[in-house]
């Protein structure tokens, strides 16, 4: 009977434990998104700290059930992604996160992502355009797309000025939280001059990034090189945080129109690219 009631369903248990694996599988892959959320967000609040910090922290900050948080951390120790100081009973990143880091840079995905969509701007207006990075209190020219025809620029790739003269560093400025602006230019002592124009102080710098963030671009005539002026707004990635300034240069007396509406455009592109979202 036994033999009978086995031969009578003998697709019954292969079904079952097929289904039964299949259930596992689907499991275990929706398991991981999670896990890696939980792994980015991690990394995320570890790296925005000025130092280590304890677990209790990170599982308050990351929202983490303390098992999930002693398991998480220990595998991101395993791996080198994080480090823990057991003296101070703390948690770091560690050496694989500064390798990631180091990896961005060399890929430089930046640059690559923005040379198609400044090409495109130059051929629609006609002027130089250029791509710059935040580096301390100057901008860093990092890509840099010539118009034929045009005048060589001071803003070769490589070349460093004062962010609060330039319309990209502007641009940047504007973008970023005031706290961040009023711990990078202090005091008077905090601003370069190039020709006498442009702010001086922390309160004309205010004054500039406030009428910036009402237009929503960045402009400068004559500030970085006499007879030159830029239009430039910020590239923002996916926290809406700037990234970069891409901006136009033209010659101060040049009759120009739809600058702005350019620029403004091409940086929502390069916005949209950098952090993968539709702006």
């Amino acid at each position: 009977m036994l033999h009978t009631s086995a031969g009578a369903h003998p697709g019954v248990e292969g079904i079952s434990a097929g289904r039964a694996a299949s259930v596992a599988e689907e499991g275990a892959a929706m398991s991981q998104v999670p896990a890696a959320t939980r792994t980015l967000r991690v990394l995320r609040f570890l790296a925005d700290q000025p130092g280590p910090v304890p677990l209790d922290r990170i599982m308050t900050e990351v929202d983490l059930p303390r098992s999930t948080a002693y398991h998480l951390i220990n595998a991101m120790v395993d791996e080198g992604f994080v480090t823990h100081l057991a003296d101070e009973r703390r948690y770091g990143l560690g050496v694989a996160a500064f390798e990631v880091g180091s990896g961005y840079t060399r890929q430089a995905p930046l640059q690559r992502l923005a040379r198609r969509p400044l090409a495109q701007l130059v051929d629609r207006t006609g002027h130089s355009a250029h791509l710059a990075v935040l580096h301390g209190r100057d901008v860093l020219y990092v890509v840099e797309e010539r118009a034929p025809g045009r005048p060589p620029l001071v803003s070769d790739v490589g070349v460093r000025l004062p962010a609060h003269l330039t319309a990209s560093g502007r641009a940047i400025l504007a973008a970023l939280p005031a706290q961040q602006v009023r711990a990078a230019y202090p005091d008077r002592a905090a601003f370069v001059d190039r020709h006498g124009k442009g702010p001086a102080g922390p309160r004309q710098l205010k004054a500039v990034l406030q009428e910036t963030r009402q237009r929503g671009f960045a402009t400068e005539d004559g500030e970085v090189t006499p007879g030159f002026a830029s239009v430039a707004a910020a590239v923002l990635d996916h926290n809406g945080y700037p990234v970069a300034g891409v901006a136009i240069t033209h010659e101060s007396d040049e009759a120009v129109a739809n600058l702005e509406a350019e620029i403004r455009r091409t940086a929502a592109e390069l916005s949209q690219r950098v952090s993968g979202r539709r702006q």
